[in-house]
């Protein structure tokens, strides 16, 4: 997926998770955030951030911040937008029948359906932008809605459904997403269950720029 419009900034403050102040070209900005998670590893004052100018001249916000830098790692995708959009744009190229975003299945809404043949597959996607020593962490705050998700999978895989959960890489050299326990134990041991039920665990490493993310692997 490609982004329009982009520029540098430097980071200012964060008011609340959805907006920031930024220094665009001298000038204090209100900018969306287009993640709601904590990146406190991320987002200090002075960091540079990628913007994305919105088309729609009646936003309160008049950009979207998109990217950030992290000494000694690189460009860090934190649009929570761009996975489920790269991974659809790696299914098309995979050999299914049939892909259905936004399938409901039990209690949950998975972000893909997919058949092959006789296959029935549910995919539930996660972006991954917590890096620490070379790993990748999730989540980066406790989700409920995560562990509600992985227990749902080990249910349809009981019931004939290829199932996987896939973590987006939104960053660049890492290659391993492990379960960040400190932050929400459940989540760990919800992961560990599920891969004991046959999900699958997909770790997808992305190519990412200024203006685009893919992935690679």
């Amino acid at each position: 997926m490609k982004y329009k419009n982009t520029y540098h900034a430097k980071f200012i403050s964060r008011p609340n998770r959805f907006e920031a102040l930024v220094d665009i070209e001298g000038k204090t900005e209100l900018v969306h955030v287009k993640n709601t998670g904590r990146m406190k590893e991320l987002l200090f004052p002075g960091a540079e951030v990628i913007l994305e100018k919105s088309e729609n001249t009646q936003r309160k916000t008049a950009y979207d911040m998109i990217c950030v830098y992290k000494v000694a790692l690189g460009l860090i995708n934190i649009d929570s937008q761009a996975p489920n959009k790269v991974v659809y744009e790696w299914l098309k190229k995979a050999d299914y029948d049939y892909i259905k975003p936004e399938y409901s299945y039990g209690n949950s809404r998975f972000d893909f359906y997919m058949e092959k043949g006789s296959d029935r597959y549910l995919l539930e996607v996660k972006g991954c932008t917590l890096e620490t020593d070379g790993i990748g962490y999730f989540p980066d705050a406790p989700t409920q809605r995560g562990v509600k998700h992985l227990y749902e999978l080990c249910e349809a895989s009981r019931n004939g459904f290829k199932c996987a959960v896939a973590f987006v890489i939104q960053m660049p050299g890492i290659r391993e997403v492990r379960a960040n326990v400190v932050t929400h134990a459940a989540f760990g041991d919800a992961l560990e269950y599920a891969k004991s039920m046959g999900v699958e665990v997909l770790m997808l490493e992305c190519d990412i720029t200024e203006n685009s993310i893919k992935i690679i692997s």
